[in-house]
């Protein structure tokens, strides 16, 4: 049975990958058998990320990439070049600053969906033709809790994650039954954008009492749901967002932003 957890032949693209979730994940899907092409802005932090899947006994093809000015394409390209086909994208790359609503402007929202639909978009369509050449391959996009929950200061984001949630939802129709597209949903994830609630006790402790599991996720509880829905594991599974997020059902971690 854990067999079907294994990625071995398989090649992946993993976007943010210098750190974080995408790191985590990149590291996971070589663990697992995977080969990968990992992108992000610092060349540094890829390195690092690339002898990590090289202690894995995998290869990796770091990439520094900007997805504001450069072609998302390009790393189906070079999967290809360099492994001959491409069978996972993750597309992690994402995010936006929280914003109150009345200095939320038109362009910030435009941004937001860009940066995490658009870039999603763009490598989905690059590498779907690549994965039908083969057996078909598996999409993961990942969201946010904040794409189903509400909170103050996450208009732009949280719409964002949940047009990509649904736009999952929409490719998962276009392209089976080949190519399986779902999502992975985090609540709060203990990366480098969470740093100063750790570094704080009581904003630690807030956040880990308003989760039903009352813990802050590690990056790997992230990378093992991208295992499995990249996996033989997930072959029945098309469409659907894993929320990973320790039991959410309020925002956990509650901004000061005043009544108007």
């Amino acid at each position: 049975m854990l067999d079907t957890f294994k990625l071995d032949g398989q090649v992946a693209i993993v976007t943010g990958a210098g750190r974080g979730l995408g790191a985590a994940i990149a590291v996971g899907l070589a663990q697992a058998g995977a080969d990968v092409v990992i992108s992000a802005r610092t060349e540094a932090d890829l390195s690092e990320v690339a002898d990590q899947v090289a202690g894995a006994g995998r290869r990796a093809v770091p990439v520094p990439l900007d997805f504001a000015t450069d072609e998302p394409g390009q790393l189906v390209d070079i999967a290809v070049e360099n492994f001959g086909r491409v069978d996972i994208v993750v597309n992690n790359v994402g995010g936006a600053m929280p914003t109150p609503f009345l200095n939320t402007r038109v362009k910030d929202l435009e941004r937001a969906f860009s940066f995490n639909v658009g870039t999603a978009h763009g490598l989905s369509l690059a590498a779907v033709p690549v994965m039908l050449e083969n057996d078909g391959g598996s999409i993961i996009n990942i969201t946010s809790s904040m794409g189903r929950l509400a909170g103050r200061a996450f208009l732009a984001y949280g719409t964002a994650k949940a047009a990509l949630a649904h736009y999952t939802r929409l490719a998962a129709e276009d392209l089976a039954p080949k190519i399986r597209v779902n999502a992975i949903a985090p609540g709060a994830i203990l990366t480098s954008s969470l740093s100063y609630v750790a570094e704080n006790d009581d904003m630690r402790g807030e956040l880990e009492s308003n989760t039903p599991l009352r813990r802050i996720g590690d990056p790997g509880d992230i990378a093992a749901a991208a295992v499995y829905l990249a996996s033989p594991a997930a072959a029945y599974v098309t469409g659907k967002i894993i929320e990973v997020d320790g039991g959410l059902e309020a925002p956990n971690l509650v901004l000061p932003i005043p009544d108007l």
